[in-house]
């Protein structure tokens, strides 16, 4: 038992198992097979588990916090059986990280994590599905778009097939005749702030897209190994940059040429900048990390992908409020604004934007698209695609997705 434990960076998800509610403790980085779920009185001792109790300590406060004496065995055996599923940050938990990432460098691909999940892993399936969300989209009068970034959707295919269509058909060209396409995803599980890096190539059910190690090694020596690949086990199972590398495998695929390289790199989140009134643009880590992708990537034909979501709103994203047709509106407003900020290539006011309302939709792909303007250093483009995806089965929650191409 460590002397004084302290909790890693934990998902505390509300669950009900065998009928009542429960607290399910998720780990990002799945350290462990175990899950663990705790019932709420007994998940107030969690509280204490902050690197400065021992577990006397602990014992102590958590038989304080609810008010009536408890056997310390109930706290130590809680203590052991988080300790034993890597819960706490420690020499077991590192020992353990050390491990699966070994495991998941000595790969030779990125396993697909949603194949047969989310979409057929059976190339055939999968062709005809992407086929048949363009199936109505006319490209009557469509001229061939030779452009600089996407911004496309990362939502299930279900719900944001029709937008992913639009987008990735209008830039066939844009692809095929990039050197290099860099897709910057939405850590969900990252840290604040974070630039994740990978040198691990992403398979998809039509092969490997190989990934260009040069660059992501040059990436790495500038922000350091530390910060590049800490949360690189993220990788594993992010859906972002993964929705995104299959349709971008499908342009290749249909016009039966071999795929370029790519840069997968997962985007952790601003909420701290937002709340502590810093700006990414202050941000050493994150300048250093764009002005050397612009010095690396100079004088090469690039195609930069922002795999994000806009919205998360309604009562499935925590808000004491249904998106009813007035909300829906002003929404639509909202995500317009932002959406011009980012067809001017105006990084500052897509901030600015966000910040100045804490922001309160929760915008999926706030770091993608920022740190994706300021690389691109102005932009201009066009909306294609916009939409809003239902999140709940009362339709009360929706995430709103969009397309756009950028020059």
């Amino acid at each position: 038992m460590d002397e004084k434990p302290r909790l890693r960076q934990l998902d505390f998800q509300p669950v009900y198992h065998q009928g009542e509610q429960m607290w399910y403790l998720r780990d990002p980085l799945e350290l462990s097979g175990e899950q663990l779920v705790m019932p709420p009185a007994l998940a107030q001792l969690l509280l204490f588990c902050d690197g400065s109790h021992t577990p006397q300590e602990i014992h102590a406060a958590f038989c304080r916090q609810i008010g009536q004496p408890l056997d310390f065995a109930i706290t130590e055996q809680a203590l052991a059986q988080l300790d034993a599923a890597c819960l706490f940050d420690n020499e077991r938990a590192r020992q353990a990280l050390a491990r699966q990432q070994e495991e998941f460098r000595s790969q030779p691909f990125r396993v697909p994590a949603l194949a047969d999940l989310s979409y057929p892993a059976n190339p055939h399936q999968l062709t005809m599905m992407l086929a048949e969300y363009g199936r109505a989209d006319q490209l009557n009068g469509w001229q061939p778009w030779r452009g600089r970034a996407i911004i496309s959707p990362h939502i299930d295919y279900q719900r944001g097939g029709k937008v992913y269509s639009k987008v990735w058909r209008r830039a066939q060209t844009a692809v095929l005749e990039a050197d290099l396409v860099i897709i910057l995803g939405t850590d969900h599980n990252g840290g604040a702030g974070t630039f994740t890096l990978t040198r691990q190539p992403y398979a998809t059910p039509y092969g490997v897209l190989p990934t260009d190690t040069e660059l992501v090694d040059t990436l790495a020596a500038a922000i350091g190994e530390e910060a590049a690949f800490a949360e690189e086990l993220h990788h594993r199972r992010e859906h972002s940059i993964e929705l995104s590398a299959v349709w971008l495998h499908y342009i290749y695929q249909q016009a039966g040429v071999e795929p370029k390289p790519m840069v997968p790199i997962l985007c952790g989140s601003f909420h701290h900048f937002v709340m502590n009134g810093h700006h990414p643009a202050e941000d050493e880590l994150l300048g250093t990390a764009v002005t050397t992708l612009q010095r690396a990537t100079a004088g090469k034909k690039v195609l930069t992908v922002a795999s994000v979501d806009f919205a998360h709103v309604g009562p499935a994203f925590g808000d004491d409020y249904i998106m009813d047709d007035t909300r829906r509106a002003a929404l639509r407003q909202a995500d317009h604004n932002l959406v011009q900020a980012i067809i001017r290539g105006d990084a500052a006011s897509f901030y600015d934007q966000i910040a100045a309302v804490e922001d309160r939709n929760k915008v999926c792909g706030f770091s993608s698209i920022y740190l994706m303007l300021r690389y691109l250093q102005g932009s201009e483009g066009i909306q294609v695609a916009y939409d809003h995806c239902p999140a709940d089965d009362e339709d009360h929650s929706l995430v709103s997705i969009a397309g756009i191409l950028l020059e």
